[in-house]
């Protein structure tokens, strides 16, 4: 494998780069127009940053039973004071002999797993009012039950049943606890490469006892598969509760019972490909999952041929996600093609309806010729990569600015992985991370996003299919990088650092160090310089997404700032949610509260699942972590 060359030393020198508040602005219009929309604004440090929208979350509050006793363990919001301290309640009576400032857990030892917490926030001495009482881990996980669709049998003679496939999570009825929306698909989904028939795709929206709030069926005009069906799901409206965003078509069916356009189309062929009849995009209520507006999805299909292929391949390869393009409000990226021809809409949901802030088309008069074509992955990622307090959308070998205008491409084409973060902490602002299908493109490449230069890359070798970054070797400062094509894991110049990990997937914050640790499959394992060590086996569970092997979810979903992973179990008929049961003394604001981070649960679910991370570095040696400036309803 050849060694990357060290990076050209005048890269850095033309960064336009900032911390992850956003670069200074007038803060007073801003105060006095959030005020007058009854949100609550909190300035962790300065008034001269502008504030995003966020959620108005509880604790989290989480009880994990283990040999010891009880972990148990809460969420720091962003709209808390820097000098907030806890008192931790078992039935009434408080545990701990004085506030609790270094960490937002407590390790109450011997416990039964029945019992029965509550905590209380002390600010300027004053004691706050109990939190939610606690979800209670018993065995080590909580399952939310589910009810799968009834099964069928497809028209060329095929019977299927249904999974439990990708999930989200939002506020969907304002109550500040999040809900799971999930994507169930049927056993004979397929790739856009495939051909034949398919069942209809579910969502379901579900609390965490099991509750299901509803059912969307998105009918027989649309495929079923990874790369047919991202959903986002997000306040994007500021009212305190999330909706959620899907491409529709003729035969949809909400959450209410209601069919968007004509129950009777079918517009399936021979070969089980929907290449004609109209295409939508419809905005549904999350508590309610009624359609509460629907236009039609950009870009159209048109010419099936102009997207790569005349059989139905890549027409229909969507991405979806979420990026804050005005630096303060969340709106919708709904995206198609990535092979040849690629076209992003944003748009913004506004007092009930849909507003279309801007288009980027690559084949469009203003971009063709300058490279844009052929470079998308299997993903897409988003976050401030340019400094100027507002979000692009890096859309694997290009990136998009927040206006719609092509920021860069290095026109290295198509992947399968990529990874945006503070890779390299020495360095201010995001790092990014890719690798390349093509056998005739560099295997790895470590890139400026803000500018699109490349650090250093690995040679051409052939399709290498993943590849991550994340810090999970405490003897490097930064994350490392490796990928399928190579035998070792690397610094942010380029050097081998150490052997190869044994996956490479997914990772998780999950023990009590600020190192992360590698999520495959249906285990975490943590990172070692002569082996990796098992520190979770999931008990009755199945990873999705074939050989991609990823979880339904994975994040910090609830209790403190390590994260969560979802699997369903083997049949089906839960989720099984794992929160790590190892203490930590390192207290963070939940990630929940990092604008980046936040969104990355919503495109998680696009098609090659990906990992999230946040804004700032977490790892070995870190700084002490920033605190968020937010706008909650």
């Amino acid at each position: 494998m050849q060694q990357p060359p060290a990076p050209h030393a005048g890269l850095l020198t033309h960064r336009r780069r900032r911390s992850w508040r956003g670069r200074a602005l007038i803060a007073g219009a801003l105060c006095s127009t959030v005020a007058a929309a009854g949100l609550h604004v909190f300035d962790g440090t300065s008034a001269a940053a502008v504030a995003r929208q966020a959620e108005k979350l509880d604790r989290g509050l989480v009880s994990v039973h283990n040999d010891s006793g009880n972990l148990v363990s809460w969420r720091w919001l962003g709209t808390d004071p820097d000098t907030v301290s806890f008192n931790v309640y078992r039935a009434g009576t408080k545990l701990n002999t004085s506030p609790i400032t270094g960490s937002t857990n407590y390790l109450h030892a011997g416990a039964p797993s029945s019992a029965d917490y509550t905590v209380r926030a002390v600010v300027d001495g004053q004691e706050q009012a109990d939190s939610p009482h606690a979800i209670q881990f018993r065995t080590g996980y909580k399952d939310v039950p589910l009810t799968p669709p009834a099964g069928g049998t497809a028209p060329d003679g095929v019977a299927y049943t249904y999974e439990a496939n990708d999930a989200s999570v939002g506020d969907l009825d304002g109550d500040g606890t999040l809900e799971f929306v999930l994507k169930w698909q049927p056993t004979n989904a397929k790739d856009n490469s495939q051909s034949g028939y398919t069942g209809n795709t579910y969502v379901d929206a579900l609390k965490l006892d099991g509750t299901r709030l509803w059912r969307i069926d998105l009918g027989r005009n649309i495929r079923s598969g990874a790369h047919y069906t991202q959903f986002q799901v997000y306040d994007y409206d500021g009212d305190g509760r999330a909706e959620v965003a899907m491409k529709t078509a003729d035969g949809t069916v909400d959450g209410r019972g209601t069919t968007i356009g004509d129950a009777s189309a079918d517009h399936r062929n021979s070969s089980g490909y929907i290449l004609t009849g109209p295409e939508f995009l419809t905005m549904f209520n999350g508590q309610s999952g009624a359609a509460m507006g629907t236009v039609d999805y950009v870009p159209a299909r048109g010419s099936v041929s102009s997207w790569g292929d005349s059989y139905g391949n890549r027409v229909d390869r969507f991405l979806a996600g979420t990026a804050y393009l005005d630096g303060s409000r969340p709106s919708l990226i709904m995206a198609r093609g990535y092979y040849t021809r690629t076209v992003l809409a944003a748009w913004d949901w506004r007092d009930g309806r849909f507003t279309r802030r801007w288009t980027f088309d690559s084949s469009s008069s203003t971009n063709a010729g300058k490279g844009y074509d052929g470079q998308g992955s299997h993903s897409l990622s988003v976050g401030d990569v340019d400094g100027d307090g507002k979000d692009e959308i890096v859309y694997g070998a290009m990136a998009v600015d927040d206006n719609g205008a092509g920021l860069w491409t290095t026109k290295t084409g198509h992947g399968d992985a990529q990874h945006l973060g503070d890779l390299d902490p020495a360095t201010p602002g995001l790092e990014y991370f890719k690798v390349s299908e093509s056998s005739s493109r560099p295997a790895e490449l470590y890139i400026d996003p803000a500018t699109g230069s490349v650090r250093w890359s690995l040679a051409a070798c052939c399709d290498n299919g993943r590849g991550v970054a994340a810090d999970i070797y405490s003897g490097n400062d930064g994350a490392e990088v490796w990928s399928s094509a190579d035998s070792s894991i690397r610094d942010e110049g380029g050097a081998t650092k150490g052997r190869e990990p044994s996956s490479t997937n997914f990772v998780s914050w999950w023990d009590g160090d600020t190192t992360r640790e590698l999520l495959d499959g249906t285990r975490i394992d943590k990172y070692g310089p002569t082996a990796d060590t098992r520190l979770l086996t999931g008990s009755g569970v199945s990873s999705n997404n074939s050989t991609k092997a990823t979880p339904s979810l994975s994040g910090d979903i609830l209790g403190d700032w390590r994260e969560e992973v979802v699997w369903r179990t083997s049949d089906n008929r839960a989720l099984r949610i794992y929160s790590t049961p190892v203490e930590t003394g390192t207290r963070i604001t939940t990630l929940l509260h990092d604008t980046m981070y936040r969104t990355a649960p919503a495109w998680q679910n696009t098609a090659y699942n990906q990992p999230p991370h946040p804004s700032f570095h977490i790892g070995a040696g870190m700084r002490t972590a920033p605190r968020p400036l937010l706008v909650t309803p």
